[in-house]
């Protein structure tokens, strides 16, 4: 793996979302760094933890979740360190039951598969059904990491464009929590 800046010159090979992707970034001028990594798809934190050294970031944990009548989903970005607690982040939000949503809503809502969810999924949300939460704690970071809706690749960019310009390009506000993770 190597650290490269922007988007790939030869996008044949590469998925429509995620080409889309970096379309979308690249329209909005975000200035980004990547690594591709075909070989290895990202498909737990352990695997990410070869991409963080690459970026010398910590990609952060993406979390489709839904409340029990599977009416209202959400994305929860939080630190890729901390343990998900369903209790904790159910009582924060007021929502008596949270677990995690069906694959199928993932892909009919996002457009993503199990092991890409990322943040820039929300662009293929037309009808903002999917909630954006975010632990304040990735926000402290100066960078954010994510994958471009593929875990084959994975990226950084400034977590003041996620927050500056990127959401309120997709026109999201998201609901900011404190998660200890213990």
């Amino acid at each position: 793996m190597e650290l490269l800046h922007g988007s790939p010159d030869d996008l044949s090979g590469r998925s429509e979302r995620e080409q889309r992707t970096y379309r979308f970034l690249d329209e909005l001028g975000i200035q980004f760094d990547r690594t591709d990594h075909p070989d290895q798809p990202a498909t737990s934190m352990e695997v990410c933890q070869d991409v963080d050294a690459v970026l010398g970031i910590h990609i952060c944990k993406n979390l489709f979740l839904c409340n029990r009548q599977k009416t209202k989903f959400y994305l929860l970005v939080m630190p890729g360190d901390k343990t998900f607690k369903t209790k904790e982040l159910s009582g924060q939000m007021g929502i008596s039951r949270l677990s995690f949503a069906e694959e199928e809503y993932m892909e009919q809502f996002l457009d993503i598969h199990p092991g890409s969810v990322s943040v820039l999924g929300l662009m293929n949300d037309k009808e903002k059904r999917v909630q954006l939460i975010i632990d304040e704690d990735v926000l402290k970071e100066e960078m954010f990491g994510c994958h471009p809706c593929e875990n084959t690749s994975s990226m950084r960019f400034k977590t003041e464009d996620l927050t500056e310009r990127i959401l309120p390009a997709l026109n999201i506000t998201p609901v900011i929590v404190h998660l200890e993770g213990k």
